[in-house]
């Protein structure tokens, strides 16, 4: 198994602040996973594609659901096709080998050059999904007993495994992690952000959406904020729809692309109707 260690930097679309680059970097030269977590729409998943691309790496994805087992991420035997076969069909069943699929894991495992490993939101699985991983992902390697053969890491890859927090992970899995906390962008980090998807965005157009965008995630009684994706939707929903920067600070166009419960949707309107000048503080501008 040979390991490389390639320094990442962000990527032309996606910045990465110097903490985050630094624990990347740590995980790739360690071999470690590198477990990602921040509140939804803070880049998780996206960082996964962005050190591919940057590394110029193939990016493999394993979408885990509640469902999940990590015996999927390994192989799958296929004894319902086999039995099939051996009943209607004329291939030889008893090369069990054509039976077995290899999963994400897998996948990663026989991979000719490095790849990026995405195993993404682990927590929607059971408490022992990630348990049941750690050898794997130890030893780069697993067993198939039904063809007597180890699959060994031709290379280790580069493992990016993220959650949303909605269960707490095994401390023996943790151990064997490098830990992030994205932390929500603040208001230049955003500008940053969006410059790499506006380069030419009016700048009061910008200013004035960011003003916007921060006072409705500063307003205790949302259930769910809106998320940098929803600010970089909204922008798009604004440019498309030539809406004058003066007519956001008033009410607050397209609102249904940053709010999607009707319950923040009512907060909202709740807070402008009880602010004495019936429009937002100014929290941005400080």
């Amino acid at each position: 198994m040979k390991t490389t260690f390639n320094q990442f930097y962000g990527s032309a679309t996606y910045i990465a602040s110097q903490e985050l680059q630094n624990s990347v970097n740590v995980a790739i030269a360690l071999g470690k996973p590198l477990l990602i977590k921040g509140e939804p729409g803070t880049g998780k998943t996206m960082l996964a594609q962005s050190i591919a691309d940057a590394l110029g790496k193939r990016l493999i994805v394993w979408n885990i659901k509640s469902t999940t087992k990590a015996q999927e991420g390994l192989y799958v035997y296929d004894t319902v096709q086999r039995l099939y076969d051996s009943q209607f069909g004329d291939n030889d069943v008893s090369d069990i080998s054509r039976y077995i699929k290899l999963g994400k894991l897998g996948e990663a495992f026989v991979s000719e050059d490095q790849v990026v490993l995405l195993i993404d939101e682990i927590d929607k699985a059971d408490l022992e999904f990630p348990n049941d991983l750690l050898w794997e992902l130890d030893q780069m390697s697993f067993y198939i007993p039904e063809t007597k053969q180890t699959i060994q890491a031709k290379h280790r890859p580069i493992v990016v495994i993220t959650s949303n927090a909605e269960k707490e992970l095994p401390d023996a899995f943790l151990r064997r992690c490098i830990f992030h906390y994205i932390e929500f962008p603040d208001a230049e980090r955003m500008k940053e952000i969006i410059r790499v998807h506006f380069p030419s965005l009016e700048r009061k157009l910008l200013e004035q959406c960011l003003e916007t965008f921060y006072w409705i995630r500063s307003l205790d009684n949302l259930q769910k904020k809106p998320s940098t994706s929803e600010l970089l939707d909204w922008l798009q929903a604004l440019v498309l729809g030539g809406i004058h920067p003066q007519r956001i600070g008033e009410e607050i166009p397209f609102l249904g692309v940053l709010l999607k419960k009707n319950q923040d949707v009512d907060a909202l309107f709740w807070n402008l109707k009880n602010s004495r000048s019936g429009r937002k503080p100014s929290f941005y501008s400080r």
